[in-house]
């Protein structure tokens, strides 16, 4: 008889933004004519840069024609994106990276959920908590997690980050082999600092874990001090990976357009983590289609930067006024700063799917509620930054209202 992996069995009820989605659902269903602003799913709205639009217009009549049609492309991506990523995002910054250490995928949670491919079931996972869900299910599907035994993992290190240490997690007493950090932080909206970044640099390199950097909402960082990769650290090349994503930075949510750089320095196990990652998408991956790379590389031309940056603007005021808005109304609040989320505690101690459900029903304002992101999570919530201005005004003023 055919045997399944048993791992999936073990997975708690359904994925996070999956129960949110059944609740709307059910909420809408019941109230029709109900006008609801959802600020909890971390979708964008703006439409694609002019500049973006454009470029995939090209290459769609390209696509038509004999001479310039594309089929398969190169499997890690053409070099006309990877070339701009390395000036633009490395280079500009002092960062010194080779063009093929530079992987063009379909989205940072396809790679942050694929790379542990390259790894070993035995290895020890450690996550901050709260953490962005995928981190923790992948691991759970490969059999890395353990089991679930009252809201945890029981091989996982749970690495908490919460109110009293600033939301940032510490070095923890286990070591382990490979530690998801994520900054700007999903759900959080923390950052960390250049020294904060060195001490993590730092401990993997003297313990030989690797780092698992997600900079998937770099492009938001408002304060100069502030990293945007974790390659600006010096020895990182020998520990670290980054995921980075064109979703948040360029509106490609729907579009999908990503990429992973694996520096070609990271060795373990006596083996290339580039080769590694490179015989992985070779073999499980057909790359990402010409027009939607043609209109990646577009966000890098200067009317495409000038166009992306006053969407980011766009987002980052949205995330004032929540941040403002709700701090006014007698919430505790925290991120929005250098990120488009905010982490927001509930009042008097309420639960996060309690709170979630009185918005909802009361304000009909849909967020995202903090246990789904790990035990740590409990009595807060998080909104995104991504809706409507005028919607996300009003979605402030109906929770305030409701307070």
């Amino acid at each position: 008889m055919t045997k399944i992996n048993a791992n999936f069995l073990k997975l708690p009820g359904s994925y996070l933004f999956s129960e949110i989605a059944r609740r709307v659902n059910a909420f809408t269903e019941a109230n029709p004519n109900c006008s609801l602003i959802r600020l909890g799913i971390g979708d964008v709205t703006l439409p694609l840069a002019p500049s973006v639009i454009a470029a995939m217009h090209e290459a769609v009549d390209e696509m038509g024609k004999k001479e310039s049609f594309k089929g398969y492309g190169p499997e890690f991506g053409y070099d006309f994106l990877r070339q701009a990523i390395l000036e633009h995002d490395y280079k500009a910054r002092g960062v010194e990276l080779e063009i093929d250490e530079i992987f063009i995928s379909d989205g940072a949670k396809s790679d942050t959920g694929n790379i542990g491919d390259i790894f070993c079931t035995d290895n020890i996972v450690a996550v901050c908590d709260p953490v962005y869900p995928v981190y923790v299910d992948t691991n759970a599907m490969a059999g890395r997690a353990g089991d679930y035994i009252n809201n945890k993992w029981s091989r996982l290190i749970y690495m908490p980050c919460v109110e009293e240490n600033g939301f940032l997690p510490k070095i923890p007493e286990q070591v382990p082999d490979m530690i998801y950090l994520c900054f700007p932080n999903n759900p959080m909206g923390t950052v960390a600092t250049r020294e904060q970044l060195k001490v993590w640099v730092d401990y993997a390199r003297d313990n030989g874990s690797v780092i698992l950097f997600d900079s998937a909402y770099e492009a938001f960082i408002s304060e100069p001090d502030i990293p945007h990769s974790i390659f600006e650290i010096e020895g990182a090349k020998e520990c670290a990976i980054e995921f980075r994503s064109f979703s948040k930075t360029a509106g490609f949510t729907g579009t999908r357009c990503a990429y992973t750089v694996v520096p070609k320095a990271l060795v373990r196990d006596g083996a290339s983590l580039h080769a590694l990652w490179a015989r992985r998408q070779s073999t499980k991956f057909n790359g990402v289609s010409y027009i939607v790379q043609r209109g990646a590389a577009a966000v890098y031309t200067p009317d495409g930067q000038r166009e992306i940056r006053e969407n980011i603007q766009y987002y980052k005021e949205n995330a004032r006024v929540i941040r403002e808005g709700l701090s006014a109304a007698g919430l505790k609040v925290y991120g929005g700063v250098n990120a488009p989320y905010i982490w927001c505690k509930t009042p008097n101690g309420t639960g996060s799917w309690d709170f979630f459900d009185r918005l909802l029903n009361e304000a009909n304002v849909v967020t995202t509620p903090g246990a789904g992101f790990g035990p740590s999570g409990e009595g807060y919530i998080r909104l995104t930054a991504f809706g409507a201005a005028q919607a996300t005004k009003q979605a402030v003023e109906r929770i305030a209202a409701i307070l």
